[in-house]
């Protein structure tokens, strides 16, 4: 049983996509690339409901406050803030790795 203040194992994380998210993952499907934007609803985001900080394609990047992680598909980077407290994930851009960082 997790102590007071702690998470449980089994909580699971909410996400919530910005406007720029949206807007971003719209101009990718433009692109032609539908399978990415699959791809983040089948893999990546039951990942990131369960263990948003952790996962062979998760970093957390260094000099950004507020604390901002990605997520890497093939090329594709999906930036996003995590509320522990709300128990929520924020996905707030997306971008081919070319433009990034």
């Amino acid at each position: 049983m997790p102590r007071r203040g702690e998470a449980s194992l089994s909580t699971e994380f909410r996400i919530f996509e910005t406007r720029q998210f949206q807007k971003d993952l719209r101009q990718i499907a433009r692109a032609g690339h539908q399978e990415v934007a699959g791809k983040l609803q089948r893999i990546a985001y039951p990942q990131l409901r369960r263990a948003p900080h952790y996962g062979p394609d998760v970093r957390q990047l260094k000099g950004h406050a507020p604390q901002t992680w990605r997520y890497r598909i093939g090329s594709w980077r999906f930036f996003y803030e995590i509320d522990e407290a709300e128990g929520i994930v924020l996905m707030i851009a997306a971008s081919h790795r070319g433009s990034a960082y």
